[in-house]
């Protein structure tokens, strides 16, 4: 006689909601594990079919009724997390989607952690760590060109591209090191087997690829903008404009706007994160003081600084003053506001320091300029073959790149030559989880909502 299976999943099967808090039409339950049939059994009183719908009435231990809805059995291997997954697809209210996770975890399931089930399709395979992070990216799309971006690197585009160069980095390795231990011919063998060429196709591709993952950061991140400058120059007019929302308070009395404000547009799918700060000036007043503190703050944080002077006076010393203070190497644009009062035309032209626009926040001539500037100084080029990446991808792009330079720069000492493939196949093996810690998948899927 055949044995029967547990009537307990295993202590390793987990549950959660996994749609968003509040009410809706429609509630899932996610359970994730080994051997859930007799889970699916006790809780429906049915033996559910693989991949199909099946209508089913859920009931607590006394055998009253939570809900009716539907069960989904996906038996591993084919599954999201590779193991078997049942989905409970109720209605979506708070209190019976908590009935029916109660009930699963009284049946032996326990509470998932934020991003274990992606967790598991990593570690089971169904998943590699970039299309694992692709998941979360693309909850988080907040404009038509991220989601696109994010559904490419979960289809596993650029995984694809990384293993690519990844094997080609391994070829490399093998064709080096297997001339280590003929010292006498193993310059002329390398270059024989054209290795040094294959490292500069290699450092090529690498390149490309950053461009295109760097496009996709600024898809996710965007560009942090802060508008500078002295007091009653137009700063929250431009914001406003920016915006097309009156999101700062407009007045003609300097030193209005005391506090950081925020406002958030996209251009060609980039979030431009716009923050009005107090006017920069000497005052004696302590709670103008404060907000000119945290202007030099984000001024800190920020990826780009547009300097607003009136355009009836220029560039004052004033003005030369605070260009003085701002960090080294941050990107700038001076904007000359006002140019209405002037009666003179919208334009763009070269500094030394970089591009000065001529605008009129109050009747919007000028802006388009300024945020083509902006996407400029973003190094953003429109493109469709553009993947979500972050902030650790391009680190480690950056980290194989440089690992592969100090190769080429040790190309007389093989050994050191073999050492820097080693660690830049090392740097590259990490953006997809050939090589990983713990602590990083820790830090990758604690960020991920509960039943995801």
């Amino acid at each position: 006689m055949a044995e029967r299976p547990p009537t307990t999943p295993r202590p390793d099967t987990i549950a959660a909601i996994a749609t968003a808090p509040g009410r809706g039409g429609i509630g899932v339950v996610r359970v994730s594990g080994h051997n859930l049939l007799p889970l699916a059994e006790t809780l429906s009183g049915k033996t559910p079919r693989p991949r199909r719908a099946m209508r089913a009435d859920f009931r607590d231990d006394d055998g009253k009724l939570i809900d009716t809805g539907l069960l989904l059995y996906f038996p591993a291997p084919h599954s999201f997390t590779g193991e078997d997954v049942l989905e409970l697809q109720g209605h979506g209210g708070n209190v019976v989607l908590q009935m029916l996770l109660s009930r699963c975890l009284d049946l032996g399931a326990h509470l998932a952690e934020p991003g274990e089930f992606t967790r598991r399709a990593y570690l089971n395979g169904k998943l590699d760590l970039a299309q694992a992070e692709a998941v979360i990216d693309l909850i988080d799309a907040s404009t038509t060109a991220a989601a696109r971006s994010a559904v490419r690197s979960l289809q596993g585009e650029f995984s694809q591209e990384i293993r690519l160069l990844f094997n080609q980095l391994v070829e490399l390795r093998a064709l080096v090191e297997a001339t280590l231990d003929f010292p006498d011919e193993e310059i002329d063998f390398l270059e024989t087997a054209d290795a040094f060429g294959r490292l500069d196709r290699l450092q090529a591709k690498i390149t490309e690829v950053t461009d295109r993952a760097r496009q996709g950061h600024l898809l996710q991140e965007g560009l942090q903008v802060v508008l500078a400058g002295q007091p009653n120059v137009g700063k929250s007019s431009l914001l406003n404009r920016l915006a097309s929302d009156e999101l700062a308070i407009v007045t003609p009395v300097a030193g209005t706007t005391r506090d950081a404000v925020r406002g958030t547009l996209h251009v060609e799918g980039i979030p431009l994160h716009i923050i009005d700060t107090a006017g920069l000036r000497e005052t004696r007043d302590e709670i103008e003081r404060i907000g000119i503190a945290r202007t030099w703050h984000e001024i800190e944080k920020a990826d780009v600084v547009v300097l607003l002077v009136d355009a009836r006076q220029g560039v004052g010393k004033t003005d030369e003053s605070i260009i003085a203070q701002l960090p080294p190497g941050l990107a700038r644009i001076t904007v000359h506001n006002k140019i209405d009062l002037l009666g003179k035309e919208p334009g763009r032209r070269d500094e030394a320091n970089g591009a000065t626009i001529l605008l009129s926040a109050k009747k919007g001539d000028g802006i388009d300029l300024l945020k083509q500037e902006l996407l400029h100084i973003a190094g953003w080029r429109p493109t469709e073959a553009v993947f979500i990446a972050r902030e650790r991808h391009l680190r480690a792009l950056a980290e194989t790149l440089g690992h592969l330079e100090a190769a080429r720069a040790c190309l007389v000492q093989l050994e050191l030559f073999a050492e820097e493939l080693r660690l830049a196949q090392r740097s590259l093996g990490a953006i997809t989880g050939e090589f990983s810690h713990d602590d990083l998948l820790g830090e990758i899927f604690g960020r991920f909502c509960i039943g995801k």
